[in-house]
């Protein structure tokens, strides 16, 4: 199995697969009501959409890098605000997160076997630099990551 096939099958796992942990990135947020993804439970610092628009934000971000960008921060910003609740709002951000994946899968599918280990260009601070495989995998790390904060934030609602 080459890398690009490996991280396509790990992004699709943590996405709607059956990853070992639970459940997958897309499953929990089909359970999320609009109502409860503009909801900040007291004591946190992110609600659910503020969580669901940094996922995209950092996904666009590291397909940017892939396709050959210098590392930076997300253009849209590391934590865009969600702004007030409203339904289809909610409803885009969700089919907003599975298009920018969707995007990547591809990107990651035509990426040039030869360039995985190459280093990202650029640095950000405190990066000692990263190679493009690694990116991914820490992309994959963060959206089970962030998905987990989802689920326990759905859980204070």
């Amino acid at each position: 199995m080459t890398i690009s096939e490996q991280l396509q099958q790990d992004l699709e796992k943590v996405l709607y697969g059956k990853p070992w942990y639970g459940p997958p990135v897309y499953d929990i947020m089909e359970q999320v009501s609009f109502e409860a993804a503009f909801e900040k439970p007291p004591g946190s610092v992110h609600n659910i959409a503020g969580i669901v628009l940094h996922l995209i934000s950092w996904t666009e971000e590291v397909m940017d890098r892939l396709n050959g960008m210098d590392a930076q921060q997300p253009s849209s910003g590391d934590w865009p605000g969600p702004g007030t609740p409203d339904e289809k709002k909610w409803q885009n951000y969700v089919s907003d997160l599975k298009l920018v994946n969707v995007n990547l899968i591809g990107i990651i599918r035509d990426f040039p076997e030869e360039e995985w280990s190459d280093l990202v260009n650029g640095t950000i601070e405190n990066d000692p630099g990263t190679t493009y495989e690694d990116l991914v995998k820490g992309l994959i790390q963060h959206h089970i990551y962030h998905s987990g904060q989802v689920l326990l934030l759905m859980r204070l609602l």
